[in-house]
Order: C-alpha cells, then sequence, then structure tokens
C-alpha cells in the first residue's frame, strides 16, 4: 500500500510540474509574439490615448512577470480573460464547446474499444486466413487514408444519399439526446476509423509475440484451454502497450479533431480554435492551448494509473 502510495504521489508531482512548465511557456510564448491585443480591439486607426487607456484596462502595462502570475492565479480561479473576438469571457466559450468535444470523444473512443478487441483476438488466432488478411488490408487502409477525406466521404454516402443522419451542425442535448448523438455518429466513425486501425495492428503484433512466450505453452501444459490462457494471460498483459497507443488516440481525439468538428460544423474545441487563430484571438488560443498541452498530462497520469491496476509490479521501485 505503502509503494502505491508513494508511487502515485511521485507521478502526481511529476504531473505538476509539467503542467507549470506548460503554463510558462505557454504564456511567454504568446506575449513575444507579434500584435497588440490592444490594436485587435480598436483597430489600427484607433487614437493611440484609447489604445493606451485599453492596455491599462487589460493590464498590459503591468511587468511581464506580474502577468503571468495574474494568468496562473486565473487558471485556478476559472478567470481565463476575455475573448477579443467574442467579447465574452474565455472559460464561457471553452466551457460551451467543451461538451460537444468530450461526447464525440466518448463516442470515438467506445466504437474503437468495442472494435479493437475481437477484431485483434481474431486477426492474432487467424493469422493466415483469407478473412485475417483481408481484415488486415482494411487495417492498413484505415491508417493511410486521411480523416477528413472520410469525414466528406460518409457525408456524402450516409447523410446526402442515404439521409440516415445530419450532415452537419449539432442538435444540442437538452433540446434532443437522440438528435445530439445523431449528429456525432458520423463525425465519430471518421476520428475512429484511423485510431481503431492503428490499435488493431498495434495490438495483433502484441498478442502474436505474447502467445509464443513460455508462460503460454506452460499454461497449455497444465491443461488449460486456449481460450483461457488467450484471455486471463495473453490478453491481459498485451493491453499494456496497447493502453499507451490508446492513451495517445485520447489526446488527439480530445484535442478537437480540427479538421473533422470543422467539416462537420460542429461547435467543439477543434472549431475555436479555428476561430481563435483566425481572428487572432491571443486570450482564447492561449487557453485554448494551455488546454490542449494540460490534456496530454491527464492523460499521461492516467494511463500510468491504468498500468498499476492491470499489473501492479509496474508499481515496484
Amino acid at each position: 500500500m505503502t509503494k502505491t502510495i508513494l508511487y502515485l504521489g511521485k507521478k502526481l508531482l511529476s504531473a505538476f510540474a509539467a503542467l507549470l512548465v506548460i503554463s510558462l511557456m505557454t504564456f511567454f510564448v504568446f506575449q513575444i509574439l507579434p500584435g497588440n491585443p490592444a490594436l485587435i480591439i480598436l483597430g489600427v486607426d484607433a487614437d493611440p490615448l484609447q489604445v493606451a487607456a485599453l492596455e491599462k484596462q487589460m493590464g498590459l502595462n503591468q511587468p511581464l512577470l506580474v502577468r503571468y502570475l495574474t494568468w496562473l492565479a486565473g487558471l485556478f480561479s476559472g478567470d481565463l480573460g476575455t475573448s477579443l473576438r467574442y467579447q465574452v469571457p474565455v472559460m464561457q466559450l471553452i466551457g460551451s464547446a467543451l461538451p460537444v468535444t468530450v461526447s464525440l470523444t466518448v463516442l470515438s473512443l467506445l466504437i474503437t474499444i468495442v472494435v479493437v478487441v475481437p477484431v485483434s483476438v481474431y486477426l492474432a488466432t487467424h493469422n493466415n486466413s483469407k478473412i485475417a488478411t483481408f481484415l488486415s488490408a482494411l487495417t492498413q487502409l484505415g491508417v493511410s487514408v486521411p480523416s477528413f477525406w472520410l469525414a466528406i466521404l460518409l457525408i456524402l454516402i450516409f447523410a446526402v444519399t442515404l439521409r440516415w443522419f445530419p450532415s452537419g451542425d449539432m442538435v444540442p442535448f437538452s433540446k434532443s439526446i437522440s438528435g445530439a448523438i445523431r449528429s456525432l455518429v458520423l463525425p465519430a466513425v471518421a476520428i475512429s476509423i484511423g485510431s481503431t486501425a492503428v490499435v488493431i495492428r498495434y495490438l495483433k503484433s502484441t498478442l502474436l509475440d505474447e502467445m509464443h512466450m513460455d508462460y503460454v505453452r506452460t499454461a497449455r501444459s497444465k491443461g488449460l484451454s486456449r481460450n483461457a490462457v488467450l484471455y486471463r494471460h495473453v490478453l491481459k498483459n498485451a493491453l499494456l502497450p496497447a493502453i499507451t497507443i490508446l492513451g495517445m488516440i485520447t489526446v488527439d481525439v480530445l484535442g478537437g479533431s480540427i479538421i473533422v468538428e470543422n467539416v462537420f460544423n460542429l461547435p467543439g474545441i477543434g472549431r475555436l480554435i479555428t476561430s481563435g487563430v483566425g481572428n487572432r484571438d491571443f486570450p482564447l488560443v492561449q487557453a485554448l492551448v494551455f488546454y490542449l498541452a494540460s490534456t496530454v498530462v491527464v492523460i499521461n497520469f492516467l494511463v500510468d494509473l491504468l498500468y498499476t491496476a492491470i499489473d501492479p509490479r509496474i508499481r515496484l521501485p
């Protein structure tokens, strides 16, 4: 128990230190970028006195360290400044976009997890069959095809031709839960196809390696059936490296899948990033960059927790 607490404490301390470094880099990089937020709001032809007054109001006349500490305090209090483009609190914009992206992420991961395990096990146990060869070719295709092209193809087939799903926009969950899910199905499939193909190929390869280990022959010699060895031992050991890949994919999807969200016109983090960059909305983009970077840290920390749950030996010194 003590070793587990120490292990988790070290991981938590490491995650906190990483978040602090990320906040430093995020803030100071945006301070050296060209462009004056006051001029962006008032326009290049604004009176210098008006620009100076707005800079004072926005705190831009304060020392750099003071501005960083103020922004850092805002991260803990939820005050990330005001959007230059929308003139509303940045936290409000992120709060309205985050449920869409989180819902899209959860649905994409569910599709990935439901497909990955059975297909990977089948490919590993029927490696030389014709069906396995066909599925392997499909996974190669899934890895190669970009998600935005898949998104357009899915819209043409299932939205325009068959009219099974909407082609874009998002029905709010407050209005219709089923309508909201239908709005997310096609973009979730477009995102999950590539990630599913990657995890399948990786998990299949790991399963094949594990199936030739000595402990498998020992377990079979003790009378355990092939399926018992496969699901109780081989799959459990093969899941460890697969979880790392799945964690990386989760970060990518939770980042907003910028292109796919824009293809389907979903009001998520991806579209918010595009809008912020296009309008040089520094407070919004700065907050979103920190959000994306901190997401990587949090997901990695959760992956470490999963590691310890699956294989307790990892937390040993």
